[in-house]
């Protein structure tokens, strides 16, 4: 029944122990009999070599578990920032989420960043507030950051017992009792709240009941007839709060000492939504608007979000909406339009999978035998077509050349190439047409290397890989108008000809096309064919040949021939002229800038702030936490890489950085042309 089924999420920054929570979630379902440690390189979930060398979560990987009756689908998120596309796919295909904090840092940039991606997708969310056994743990600090950064309405749920070393357990403020975990004790132990904590439970529990009441109108109803809320009722109203996004329970725990594991999966059972509870999902067919509903018997539909090109096959991950599929069964994909048939079907536990014979609507499988569908592709019944929204893809910034070591290993690499982008859609392999270089784009530097040591363990090949560059932009600082352009071929036969007259002007991003034109002086065919000559000009900018964004142009005026007008030779004048109106603009070179925090001991500030100006950066805040500094800047991409060797050096080894993408910036106009 899909009412007992539950697709999340697992979102986090780096090291606030995302994977460790899914260790005990699949320990404590009885789906492993071992507790997975990261540091160990024990862990189902970062199966990938890479991932046990590096200790980070960099491939989502999906799992299934059962819990109090409920099949549960989980996927766990990479945090680093460098694989935020990796969590984009993931989200788009999820019903619900857990959002882990870490009890000392808070709110860290990349949890900032995947919840604005799970707003984006409106995925409804609980907080868990992990790593309360720290030293400087504090719910209450950890709670305020989350309703300050993220701005949600936080509805804390439980009472930490003990602090620091000495927690224990948690208060549920639901029910009125107490959980407490013995040293290595796998389940809780139900009880009374201690007497010691009775007043601050019931205070708490009176600010809870408070904050629902205001939030939720049939419990307000009930708190101003009976001035308190009853568990069923507080319950129930915890429950549509979040499913509406109204509200975000909080709960807390210590992963790594397995204590609060049991009422975290409680709580996704009874707050987080069903298939059922969400809205249908929504295609094109046709050019009008479809919905199919989570039903079982409906017309098959489903989302290829992850493909896995292994040496023995493509593994294609599928979060299926609609119908039912079986072994055998032929699919329709309906962006490359042609017929697929299901091979096997997965249940998948990481890198182990056991087989089904056949998935329904809710399920998150993977299936075997197809042949071309990519990350992104809709199959669905070829009876009943359907298009779905594939999820975002976020354009790299960062670029590397990459060349076979020995020539004979040049068709390989190749090879090699094309398969990580079918697996990773934000990695993006052209070929320099000035050099002849293989060049490989993504999201930053850990997400190459990381790219570049797959093609060493997965295929065998030696490459080498030349220094990151980044992608630069060229966008207008002053424009033009009145440009005049006259495209005029003629060599025999019927020759080209067209006339146009463009302005040209910032955007603060992106590009647009307007036409101004009036009288019928330019036919509507030839506009749009003006467009695509302005969009296909775009690709190369006068200042370097680096891709221009951030102007409008507008078609003002132009004229036609009788014999000689063509589509084609308006898209010519449109490329060419606007080619012509830029190098007549004040043009601006851009480069991506990234927000960095960095935490370094107090006495290292000062080394770290000098070299943060060396690298042209622009420091925007600092404050003290815990005996050390955290210092936010802005900073080129460009000047950052290999900075983590730098600063570490400057700090003795404590010294640590984060970054998220901050846009982009005006460069020095001595950056190299592309």
């Amino acid at each position: 029944m899909l009412a007992v089924v539950r697709n999340l999420g697992i979102l986090a920054h780096v090291d606030a122990g995302k994977t460790t929570v899914t260790e005990r979630i699949l320990y404590a379902t009885g789906t492993t009999h071992r507790r997975g440690e990261v540091h160990d390189g024990t862990t189902v979930t970062d199966y990938d070599p890479q991932e046990r060398d590096r200790g980070i979560t960099i491939f989502a990987a999906a799992v299934s578990c059962m819990w109090d009756g409920h099949r549960i689908n989980l996927i766990d998120t990479p945090g680093h920032v460098d694989f935020a596309d990796e969590v984009e796919r993931s989200l788009r295909v999820l019903d619900g989420a857990v959002a882990v904090f870490d009890a000392v840092a808070g709110v860290e940039p990349q949890s900032e960043s995947v919840w604005r991606q799970a707003d984006r997708h409106g995925v409804p969310r609980i907080a868990f507030v992990n790593k309360l056994d720290r030293a400087g743990a504090d719910l209450d600090a950890a709670v305020a950051s989350i309703r300050e950064r993220l701005h949600p309405a936080p509805l804390v749920v439980q009472l930490p017992i003990g602090a620091e070393g000495a927690f224990t357990g948690v208060v549920d403020l639901v029910r009125m009792r107490s959980l407490v975990w013995a040293d290595g004790a796998d389940t809780a132990v139900e009880g009374p709240v201690p007497e010691e904590l009775r007043e601050e439970a019931r205070r708490r529990r009176r600010l809870l009941e408070e904050a629902v009441a205001e939030l939720h109108t049939g419990a307000l109803e009930e708190f101003c007839a009976r001035s308190e809320l009853s568990a069923p009722t507080l319950a129930a109203a915890l429950r549509e709060l979040t499913r509406t996004g109204d509200g975000v329970v909080v709960l807390c725990g210590s992963a790594y000492r397995n204590r609060g594991i049991e009422p975290l999966l409680d709580a996704v059972v009874s707050y987080l939504p069903s298939p059922l509870d969400v809205p249908a999902v929504r295609g094109m067919h046709d050019g009008t608007e479809q919905e199919r509903a989570a039903d079982p018997h409906a017309p098959f539909a489903a989302l290829a979000f992850k493909v896995n090109a292994t040496s023995t096959g493509r593994l294609t991950y599928l979060r299926v909406y609609s119908g039912t599929i079986g072994k055998g069964d032929t699919v329709w994909d309906a962006g490359a339009r042609r017929s697929e048939r299901i091979g096997r079907i997965l249940r998948v536990q990481a890198d182990r999978h056991a087989q089904v014979d056949r998935a329904v609507a809710g399920d998150i499988v993977a299936v075997t035998g197809l042949r071309s569908a990519r990350a992104g592709a809709t199959l669905c019944a070829p009876g009943a077509p359907l298009v779905l929204e594939p999820p975002g893809v976020t354009e790299p910034v960062v670029s590397v050349a990459v060349e076979a070591r020995r020539a004979a290993d040049s068709g390989k690499l190749v090879s090699a190439l094309a398969r990580l982008a079918e697996e990773d859609p934000s990695l993006v392999v052209r070929t320099d047409p000035e050099t002849g270089q293989t060049v490989l784009s993504g999201m930053g530097e850990l997400h190459l290397e990381v790219a570049a040591e797959k093609i060493r363990r997965s295929h065998g090949l030696e490459v080498n890989v030349g220094r990151p560059r980044v992608s630069y932009r060229e966008t207008v600082g002053r424009g033009v108008s009145g440009l005049v352009f006259r495209h005029v071929k003629q060599d025999g036969g019927a020759g080209q000809f067209a006339h146009i007259v463009l302005d040209v002007e910032p955007l603060d991003d992106g590009f647009e096309f307007r036409s101004a034109v009036v009288g019928g002086r330019v036919p509507q065919e030839y506009v749009r064919a003006v467009e695509a000559g302005c969009r296909d000009a775009l690709a190369e900018g006068p200042l370097g040949g680096h891709p221009v964004t951030g102007l409008r142009v507008t078609l003002t005026d132009g004229a036609t021939h009788v014999k000689d007008s063509s589509e084609t030779a308006f898209r010519t004048a449109g490329r060419l002229g606007l080619r012509e109106a830029l190098r007549a603009c004040a043009m601006v070179l851009t480069e991506p800038v990234a927000e960095v925090t960095v935490t370094v001991p107090e006495d290292a500030v000062g080394g770290v702030l000098g070299d943060l100006a060396a690298r042209r950066g622009r420091v925007s805040g600092s404050a003290a936490r815990g005996g050390a500094a955290l210092v936010t800047a802005t900073v080129p991409l460009a000047e950052l890489f290999g900075w983590a060797t730098r600063l570490r050096s400057r700090s003795q080894g404590r010294g640590t950085f984060t970054t998220h993408p901050a846009g982009y910036a005006p460069a020095p106009t001595t950056a190299p042309a592309r």
